[in-house]
């Protein structure tokens, strides 16, 4: 029901946009977020987004670098990433849930949807 797409690879001090679209889901009712999971790590938070998109929350190590947004009347959630860092490489995972506190902390336990994840990959 969650579909991230635009992974890749990438040289460090590049850029990705990541969206995550959805079918059978209305986004506009979900807070949405996106988490990352570096091989042999936890699932991280990364970021997350209220409602309609006017509170976003980002993780330190990606603050000022990445930005959620989302477009609900396209159903769809993005990350935009720059300056990338070869610590970014992650396997980058969508969720959605009706609490914001559950989009918003490692490693996501009680998400209610994830989506397929997307492989990004920053090389140095």
């Amino acid at each position: 029901q969650l579909q991230a797409s635009g992974g890749g690879l990438v040289q460090a001090g590049g850029s990705l946009r990541l969206s995550c679209a959805a079918s059978g889901l209305t986004l506009s009712t979900y807070y949405m977020g996106w988490f990352r999971q570096a091989p042999g790590k936890e699932r991280d938070f990364v970021a997350a987004i209220t409602l309609s998109g006017a509170g976003t929350y980002t993780a330190g190590s990606v603050k000022g670098r990445f930005t959620i947004s989302r477009d609900n009347a396209k159903n769809t959630v993005y990350l935009q990433m720059n300056s990338l860092k070869p610590e970014d490489t992650a396997v980058y995972y969508c969720a959605a849930d009706r609490s914001i506190g559950v989009v918003t902390t490692t490693p996501g336990a009680r998400v209610a949807y994830w989506g397929k994840g997307t492989q990004v990959t920053v090389s140095s």
